[in-house]
């Protein structure tokens, strides 16, 4: 990057660290730390939910995953509206009555203290783990920058952000998210105007889309039918996305802390709904947009040369090895065959209508793929345990080989402050619940509104390390997008199922349902594990419904068991 960049990149992070701080000044108790004391208007309440859910790994690996494999991701949105209307019919209401500070102090007082913990635990485990994968995602960026050991960046970037959340909780979070959200959102559509501003003389932005589509990019629908019927293991179609979307969604807007302390901290509960509703109409649009980003420089990348492997590190390490040759022939490989596709792609500017240019580009594009297979193959041979997924690093290649000076530092802006955004609203609510669910139930029942305090910043902080220190476990996993929606089915939807047997199953009682939580979370790791080792064939989204189902099915039945017993 260039002087401009990294001044354009400094004065942003160092203004929103101050104006976090400066917005930190709050009342020093729970309410104050955890809710901005209830004050927060709804236009405030939808950009803190849009900038918790919008972090890093949607603007750094959304366009790499529609580059890869369309636009059909965005199909996981589509229960989400259906899932902002009930929560705002249901658990909005309760929540608010109830002035709890967790969405988990209401289960103990419908069932009993240990499905309370249970359901915290779970949250706190999947929070915690999602969150290391967020501070990882900006770190790959500076690694790449820097060249830095990733190691020390994953401490550079959490130690950035611990600063200002730990000061300030929840007034500090949502102001800082609005400054953030504004910079984000200009910044994208900076990259949108520049990657269509950037394509050959006379190629413009419908010729991109059209490109993108003809190579089957602008999949924004997909059935999931096949010829021998309706294919479970396909993670994104239309059916698993409204059905399946529309529990996870469920789950991790009305039981994740991290969503409900953000809704939670609105004035009333007209404000929370508000917040809520306009979120379910401004999503779907708002990763349409990300994700069209990603096929635009699909498109771009068909007439401009890209390396065969977009994370530098892997090709550094190969043309360090004793198979650098190997490697080297592979890259030359790679340059012819991206030569001839280049040709016929401006043969096809002249001739739109030439469906066998397609099927040659086609064709090329397929020669890519296996010369990048054979590369990360490779990889494996110089280090067994190497990262060769490089769908994260693509958007970052573009903007940084190809975006001019000023921008790269504005478009790697973004990417930290929509990390900082996501994370720092997790980091409260894993320190809300560590202290209201925890602390003050098991280890020091009666603390002063200082003690609050005090505790509230050092569970922050101590979270803060944590994640910090699971984001140096987080390579090797692949698309970070769909590393956190997977990470968070294996407990969603057991405990999306513990709070609708809580809303709408009034006779069940706490025993049953802590029992049923319990093999419900064990039946959807097992799912989990015989997915992954190909024993059975079933997409991620799908675990959300089973696990909510099968709490609910099991709770009934042991409490139909339990009122026999004792009958």
């Amino acid at each position: 990057m260039s002087h401009y960049d990294w001044i354009t990149l400094a004065i942003t992070l160092i203004g929103v660290i101050f104006y976090g701080l400066y917005k930190s000044r709050t009342t020093k108790n729970l309410d104050g730390y955890f809710l901005g004391n209830r004050t927060m208007p709804w236009y405030l309440v939808l950009l803190s939910i849009m900038g918790t859910q919008a972090s890093a790994v949607t603007f750094l690996s959304a366009p790499g995953q529609a580059y890869v494999d369309g636009m059909r991701f965005v199909q996981f949105y589509f229960g989400l509206p259906l899932a902002m209307v009930v929560l705002c019919i249901t658990f909005v209401p309760i929540f608010h009555r109830l002035k709890v500070y967790t969405a988990y102090e209401y289960l103990e007082k419908r069932f009993d203290s240990r499905t309370r913990t249970l359901t915290s635990l779970l949250f706190l485990l999947q929070r915690a783990l999602s969150t290391g994968i967020s501070i990882y995602a900006p770190s790959i960026i500076l690694s790449s920058l820097l060249n830095w050991n990733i190691y020390w960046t994953n401490l550079f970037m959490g130690g950035l952000l611990i600063l200002y959340t730990v000061t300030g909780g929840a007034k500090a979070v949502a102001h800082t998210q609005k400054f953030q959200l504004l910079i984000i959102f200009s910044g994208m559509a900076l990259a949108g105007y520049m990657v269509v501003n950037l394509l050959p003389e006379g190629v413009g932005f419908t010729d991109a889309l059209n490109l993108g589509g003809k190579l089957g990019k602008l999949n924004v629908i997909t059935t999931g039918i096949e010829e021998g019927g309706f294919n479970w293991g396909d993670r994104y179609n239309l059916i698993s996305g409204i059905i399946g979307g529309f529990f996870l969604q469920l789950s991790y807007f009305g039981t994740d802390q991290s969503q409900v302390g953000r809704y939670l901290t609105a004035k009333s509960v007209s404000e929370s709904r508000m917040g809520l509703i306009m979120n379910g109409l401004v999503k779907i649009p708002m990763q349409f947009f990300i994700l069209l980003i990603g096929v635009l420089v699909f498109s771009f990348f068909q007439f401009n040369s890209h390396p065969v492997s977009f994370n530098a590190r892997q090709m550094d390490m190969l043309n360090n090895s004793e198979i650098r040759q190997s490697a080297s022939a592979l890259e030359q490989q790679h340059m012819l065959v991206q030569e001839k596709k280049q040709a016929l792609v401006r043969q096809w500017v002249d001739n739109k209508e030439d469906q066998s240019l397609i099927d040659q580009i086609g064709a090329h594009i397929q020669e890519e793929k296996t010369i990048q297979d054979s590369v990360k193959a490779l990889v494996k041979q110089v280090d067994a345990l190497a990262e060769t997924n490089d769908t994260n690093y693509i958007f970052l290649r573009f903007v940084i080989d190809y975006l001019p000076v000023g921008a790269v530092g504005l478009l790697i802006a973004v990417i930290f402050l929509a990390a900082w955004g996501s994370i720092a609203a997790a980091l409260n609510s894993l320190a809300s619940s560590s202290v209201v669910d925890i602390h003050k139930k098991f280890i020091e029942k009666d603390c002063t509104e200082k003690r609050d305090y005090q505790l509230s910043k050092r569970y922050t902080l101590a979270w803060g390390l944590f994640c910090i220190a699971t984001a140096m476990f987080a390579t090797r996993m692949g698309s970070l997008i769909e590393a956190v929606n997977i990470l968070g089915s294996l407990f969603y939807g057991v405990i999306l199922g513990i709070f609708l047997v809580a809303f709408y199953m009034k006779k069940i009682g706490g025993r049953a349902v802590f029992g049923a939580a319990v093999i419900s979370e064990v039946l959807i790791i097992t799912l989990f594990v015989l997915n992954d080792t190909g024993y059975i064939r079933l997409g991620f989204l799908w675990l959300n419904l089973i696990g909510a189902l099968a709490v609910m099915a099991l709770a009934w039945l042991f409490s139909k068991l339990g009122s026999a017993r004792r009958a």
